[in-house]
């Protein structure tokens, strides 16, 4: 039997799971815990890196699980947008583990007791979040989703007081019941098409009528909003995340809000295409935006300033979404990996401040560039880069979303637009008062400065450093930093990326292809390509690339007619072909 390499795609959730089993075996040696989890880490990486290479050019390539065909056994799918996630996830969660190990080896206590369960709970979270990424069905999505919080509930209260127990509790009440009403929604699914096979509901969707298409679509879009905090049902997170240890809230931020968005940006682009609730989605998208930010702006601590930025930039992300556009799509892929880099560095650059100047409240921050100037650009970099500056790979992929939504051309897009730049300059001016406040003022003008802040002299001050900010922590924050740039350095490949992605996902076929067979699919090509040519844009049009920013449309809308010749509307037509007369 021969095998490719996406054969091995399962090794991606089956390496963190055998590693925590293997690391809790030796909860009695910390050093060889450590050393397990690394390498699973390692090793989850460089087969990501693999297989991202595999499907860098294209297509996407399913596992059956046990042999069993789909729709009937569990099928695990990769393609551009999955393997990207896979590998941003995992290079994060690389990072933010050196970084915790670090700070155990800093702080010099024996992880005896509860903290010997860190490291395996660490890559039982790893496992669910890939499982996620990886899910070709709705029920193996929801045990993705169960998995990485079961674990999250261990690790944000892990050796906690009063607060943090208060936080997990609030989490975990919150999570049950998003996840209720997504197990509910997938047995409606169920019911209503006889399936939760993902390519399979793609097919089947369209054959019910179209209230229940959109009760089981909203019931959807609720249950992944509060996973990923999506305003009104963002109220969980400022309180939630800020009580953790600064590793812990790190990848909480960077991730676990991501695997939501992932799940909506899946089964929009997969089941539900089209422009049906675009409007309703662009409106949540805005005020998530401006609410988050304006509640950013309202905190004095770092970590829940940091917390509603995440909230408002999660409102880019749905914006994108929305736009139902490739260029929109393509942007949003972009920011989703950026964003992920950038909230996890920002997080923990905040863990090194804590640890440095004994508070993460501004008020009572102050001296830190004098003091320690590489804290200062491992802060100023990110924090620049999440306000959107150019030329950092915030601003580019704020500009794509935004460009799709001045293409787009309606009241609400431009709306959109006008708040994304108002958020972006209110982002600003939240990271630039920390900056003022916690780095660029004297020590010696806070009120009420940390004793640790206060040196005798800057000499003493820096000497401080060595033991306060070790390099096994700096070092780690500083590759999440490098990273950050790279974003920057290749913008163009990883938007070309991003763009054939986006154009995979609205086609739909390749996906569809390579989990019913093509087979399954000649039955309804034909279908399948009148939505590609009528109502997906074209990466190569004859009006100089104009039409790539137009709307995605579905055929199941009755108000659009296409023509003989596949035309989904007549403005449509005359863009693509100027030179043709109307009927």
């Amino acid at each position: 039997m021969q095998f490719e390499v996406v054969d091995f795609v399962p090794l991606a959730v089956l390496i963190p799971f055998f590693g925590a089993a293997f690391a809790f075996a030796f909860y009695r040696n910390q050093a060889t815990q450590k050393a397990i989890t690394i390498g699973a880490l390692i090793l989850t990486v460089l087969l990501e890196l693999v297989l991202l290479a595999e499907v860098w050019h294209g297509g996407a390539h399913a596992v059956q699980l046990a042999g069993w065909p789909a729709p009937f056994g569990i099928s695990m799918v990769i393609d551009r947008f999955a393997a990207l996630m896979l590998v941003v996830s995992s290079f994060i969660t690389l990072a933010v583990l050196l970084y915790a190990v670090g700070q155990g080896a800093a702080e010099e206590k024996n992880d005896a007791g509860p903290v010997s369960i860190f490291y395996p709970t660490y890559l039982i979270l790893v496992a669910g979040v890939s499982n996620a990424f990886l899910a070709g069905d709705l029920f193996n999505l929801y045990v993705g989703f169960e998995i990485f919080l079961t674990a999250s509930y261990v690790l944000l209260t892990l050796g906690g007081g009063e607060a943090r127990i208060r936080a997990g509790v609030t989490y975990v009440v919150v999570s049950i019941l998003s996840s209720m009403l997504f197990l509910i929604t997938i047995g409606l699914m169920y019911a209503a098409a006889g399936t939760v096979n993902l390519a399979d509901l793609a097919l089947k969707l369209s054959e019910l009528d179209r209230g229940t298409q959109l009760m089981l679509h909203v019931m959807l879009l609720v249950a992944f909003g509060i996973k990923a905090a999506v305003f009104p049902l963002a109220f969980w997170l400022p309180d939630s995340y800020p009580t953790a240890p600064a590793p812990v809230t790190a990848v909480f931020a960077g991730l676990l809000t991501k695997v939501g968005i992932y799940a909506m940006i899946r089964t929009e682009t997969l089941l539900f295409p089209g422009e049906r609730i675009n409007t309703v989605l662009m409106i949540v998208a805005g005020l998530t935006m401006l609410v988050g930010i304006l509640g950013a702006l309202a905190q004095a601590d770092i970590k829940r300033m940091l917390s509603f930025t995440l909230i408002s930039h999660i409102g880019y992300l749905v914006f994108g979404l929305a736009l139902s556009s490739v260029i929109g799509m393509a942007a949003t892929i972009y920011y989703v990996a950026h964003h992920i880099t950038i909230q996890t560095t920002l997080f923990l650059v905040t863990g090194l401040i804590e640890r440095r100047a004994g508070t993460a409240n501004v008020d009572r921050l102050g001296g830190l560039a004098r003091i320690s100037p590489v804290l200062a650009l491992l802060f100023f970099i990110p924090a620049m880069n999440l306000a959107g500056i150019p030329p950092f790979s915030g601003f580019v992929g704020k500009l794509g979303i935004m460009q799709g939504g001045i293409a787009e051309n309606t009241w609400i897009t431009w709306t959109l637009v006008a708040a994304s730049v108002l958020t972006s300059l209110l982002t600003l001016l939240a990271v630039s008062r920390i900056w003022a406040r916690g780095f660029w003022r004297r020590a010696e003008d806070v009120e009420d400065p940390e004793r640790i802040m206060l040196q005798k002299s800057l000499v003493h001050a820096r000497a401080a450093n060595k033991r306060l900010l070790p390099a096994s922590m700096v070092a780690p924050t500083a590759m999440l930093v490098t990273m950050s740039l790279a974003f920057t350095v290749f913008a163009g490949p990883l938007m070309n990326f991003s763009r054939a992605a986006a154009q995979d996902m609205y086609e739909r076929t390749p996906y569809l292809e390579a989990v019913l067979g093509q087979e399954r699919v000649d039955g309804v090509r034909e279908e399948l390509v009148d939505f590609t040519t009528g109502y997906v844009v074209d990466l190569e049009p004859n009006d100089g690339g104009a039409a790539e920013f137009a709307p995605v449309r579905t055929s199941l809308q009755p108000e659009v007619e296409i023509d003989e010749r596949g035309s989904a509307t007549v403005e449509v037509e005359e863009q693509a072909e100027p030179e043709g007369g109307d009927e």
